[in-house]
C-alpha cells in the first residue's frame, strides 16, 4: 500500500464550538455539511482534520471529567512551539503540558480540545 495522505476524524460534540476553538488555534474552516452542519473540516497549511458530530470515533466523556485517556492524540509539527503557545493563552486554549525540550529531542506542548482531543504540538530541536 502506497498511502498518499492521512485525514483523521474526531468525533465532536458541538461543531460551531470545535470551529471556534481551531480558529483561535490558527487554523481556518475548509467547510461543513448538513443544516445545522454534522460534519466539516478545518485545515493549517497542507493539513486538515475532518470533524463529525457525534460520531466516527471517541471522544471524552464531559460527566467523566478529564483524564489523559480520553479522545484522540495527535501531533503536529511546527517552526516554533513557543509563539503556539503565546497564541493558545491569548485566546484561551487548555494548556495541559508547556513548552519543555524533551529527551527525545523536540521542544512540545500539549492542548486539549473541548471533547478531550490531546494535540502534541512540536518542534524538531
Amino acid at each position: 500500500m502506497y498511502a498518499k495522505h492521512i485525514t483523521p476524524i474526531l468525533n465532536v460534540s458541538d461543531m460551531e464550538r470545535s470551529f471556534a476553538w481551531f480558529k483561535a488555534l490558527g487554523w481556518d474552516k475548509c467547510w461543513d455539511w448538513g443544516t445545522p452542519p454534522t460534519f466539516g473540516s478545518v485545515g493549517s497549511g497542507e493539513c486538515e482534520i475532518f470533524m463529525c458530530l457525534d460520531g466516527q470515533g471517541h471522544r471524552q466523556d464531559p460527566a467523566a471529567g478529564y483524564v489523559e485517556t480520553g479522545g484522540v492524540w495527535m501531533s503536529i509539527w511546527v517552526d516554533d512551539v513557543d509563539a503556539i503557545h503565546r497564541t493558545c493563552l491569548q485566546n484561551g486554549i487548555e494548556v495541559t503540558w508547556p513548552p519543555t525540550d524533551e529527551p527525545w529531542g523536540v521542544r512540545e506542548m500539549h492542548v486539549r480540545h473541548p471533547d478531550g482531543h490531546v494535540f502534541r504540538i512540536s518542534q524538531s530541536r
